[in-house]
């Protein structure tokens, strides 16, 4: 499965309030780092922000963490695993 085709999945059950897990590199593009992967075992996609608000909004995601109740974001590109499946970025 490609990044893309995950993250409409995503957005698919997140929509019907189903919680999904996935894994994904963290980077600061602030700080120019990485925290390494991140996982979250319970989260639904919050609705992309928009341009005006944050200029890399078609890059990133937006995401509520359910068992922290935290609500973050993270780069497309970095996204590893989804519900357990190791994702291609072609």
């Amino acid at each position: 499965m490609t990044v893309y085709e995950a993250i409409k999945q995503m957005r698919d059950l997140s929509k019907k309030g189903e919680p999904f897990s996935f894994t994904f590199a963290s980077y600061s593009k602030t700080k120019d780092s990485s925290d390494g992967n991140i996982h979250v075992s319970r989260g639904l996609l919050r609705k992309r922000d928009s341009e005006a608000n944050n200029q890399y909004a078609d890059c990133q995601e937006s995401y509520t963490n359910l068992d922290t109740g935290e609500p973050r974001r993270f780069w497309q590109c970095c996204l590893l695993v989804f519900n357990g499946q190791t994702l291609t970025i072609s």
